[in-house]
């Protein structure tokens, strides 16, 4: 259910043009504040159930979330609809950077797009959107220290208040996107994945669990991958034969 109208007047006072942390991280954004975490809202609540991939991350950054005020905020101005909003800025934001561009080549790399029908993995993000959902562990952007939080200190399997975002908000979307494969992007998403399915809530045969995250931070992205590609394409052919 989209939450933008209870952020709609705060949303439209932000000034137009690029965003700074002093437009976005106030009160008015704020959802909860736990030690040395921030943890704030974005409009990213639109779920889209009849995805045939869904591609998981850790958490927004502050990239992410600059780009879905800014989108939103015009929007708004137009009169588009709250999903509709909320759709919108997940399609412009998601993964965006140089992480997008390292990500789709990855999944052409592993043959994802010769499996769902498409020629590009990078048509995912555009004219294909239709099947692609995207999200996070922890829906709205957390910051450590008012960083961009890694998936690392603490670990979100050890942080309740972290655990409860991925339980509470990424189980049920797992369970509502149901014919996915589950792309877990990096370790700390796969772990948290992992424990949801030895609970029997998650199908593991739906998931790629070793998939590197593809920020360019991940400094052991490349050589993760070239260790793992020959499974994550034979787990692509299995789960869409």
């Amino acid at each position: 259910m989209s939450q933008i109208e209870n952020y709609k007047d705060a949303i439209l006072s932000l000034a137009s043009g690029s965003l700074s942390k002093e437009h976005l991280f106030v009160k008015d954004f704020l959802l909860q504040e736990k030690g040395d975490l921030s943890i704030y809202y974005v409009p990213y609540d639109y779920v889209n159930e009849q995805a045939k991939v869904m591609i998981v991350g850790i958490t927004p950054g502050f990239t992410q979330m600059q780009l879905a005020f800014r989108s939103a905020r015009a929007d708004l101005i137009a009169g588009v609809s709250p999903w509709q909003i909320d759709k919108n800025a997940k399609k412009l934001a998601s993964f965006a950077g140089s992480m997008r561009k390292n990500l789709i080549e990855m999944l052409n790399d592993i043959g994802l797009p010769g499996a769902i029908g498409i020629d590009n993995s990078g048509a995912l993000f555009e004219e294909r959107r239709d099947l692609l959902h995207t999200t996070s562990v922890i829906r709205y952007p957390v910051f450590r220290k008012g960083k961009n939080y890694t998936g690392h200190n603490p670990a979100i399997l050890k942080s309740e208040t972290l655990y409860h975002y991925a339980e509470s908000i990424l189980l049920p979307e797992l369970t509502a996107v149901k014919d996915a494969l589950v792309i877990p992007l990096g370790k700390s998403v796969s772990e948290v994945i992992r424990a949801f399915a030895h609970k029997g809530w998650v199908n593991e045969e739906r998931c790629l669990f070793d998939m590197p995250h593809p920020s360019g931070a991940n400094g052991h992205r490349i050589k993760q991958f070239e260790q793992s590609k020959a499974k994550l394409k034979q787990q692509i052919e299995a789960w869409f034969s």
